[in-house]
């Protein structure tokens, strides 16, 4: 009985979602509207008529039984390095995962790029297999990771943003509007660099959050935004070659 409430509640989402009432699902089970309300309310439908209303949605019972199971698969917050380089070994396939990841659609990249409807089914299909998102009936995409998703710290997809911000990042003045740049030096304790750490880190949640708010607006009104934020050791004398003595750190 719960999973037949769990299937029951799924097929009310997926309705919903696809923009589906109960006079439609009346309509197509050939019944009343009240009939219908009954039949959900005591979770009474058979299976010839969960396939019928699964038909109404473009969908098979399978796909039913999908969604359901991934409604209650925990997020996942980082690939295996396995996975990472299945994914960095392709730079189309990492340039489609980057993009679903900032919320564009199927048509949003069939529109912005010179990729077939194959190649990004192709690429989203990938993207399924890893569990990074769920394509839905329409190619519509479902994002499945947690809100805490990142690349592995030292995996091949960061190695690789790491190379080409080394080649590519600071090829500007960051005069534009939109640009930022802020260079700070400094000596700091072992407390306040931790401290900083966690400012630095919730900087980076707000990013993220700014970016799902943003999520709804028009592609149009939504521009790529790179931020990076680094904070390590570095004295000016690594700017002029090592000339500190053995021992003595730096002073201004």
């Amino acid at each position: 009985m719960p999973q037949t409430t769990e299937l029951i509640t799924t097929l009310k989402k997926l309705l919903k979602r696809h923009n589906k009432t109960y006079v439609d699902v009346a309509d197509c089970l050939q019944l009343s509207e009240a009939s219908v309300k009954r039949l959900f309310s005591e979770q009474n439908l058979s299976l010839q008529r969960l396939d019928d209303v699964c038909a109404l949605m473009g969908m098979e019972i399978s796909d039913l039984v999908h969604e359901m199971r991934s409604e209650h698969a925990k997020p996942i917050s980082e690939l295996t390095h396995a996975q990472e380089k299945e994914i960095a070994d392709d730079l189309s396939l990492l340039l489609v995962t980057v993009l679903v990841l900032n919320r564009w659609s199927w048509q949003d990249i069939i529109s912005r790029y010179n990729f077939s409807e194959a190649q990004v089914i192709r690429y989203l299909a990938h993207l399924d297999r890893l569990n990074i998102i769920e394509l839905l009936p329409g190619n519509r995409i479902k994002l499945l990771v947690a809100p805490n998703f990142k690349w592995r710290d030292d995996g091949p997809i960061m190695k690789l943003f790491l190379a080409k911000i080394e080649t590519e990042f600071f090829r500007t003045r960051f005069s534009k509007t939109h640009e930022k740049l802020v260079v700070l030096n400094g000596m700091l304790s072992d407390a306040s660099n931790a401290l900083f750490q966690r400012k630095m880190a919730q900087l980076a949640k707000d990013f993220d959050a700014l970016s799902k708010d943003d999520a709804s607006l028009p592609l149009g009104e939504r521009k790529g935004s790179t931020v990076l934020l680094a904070l390590r050791d570095w004295d000016y004398e690594r700017l002029f070659g090592e000339q500190r003595k053995q021992g003595r750190g730096w002073s201004q």
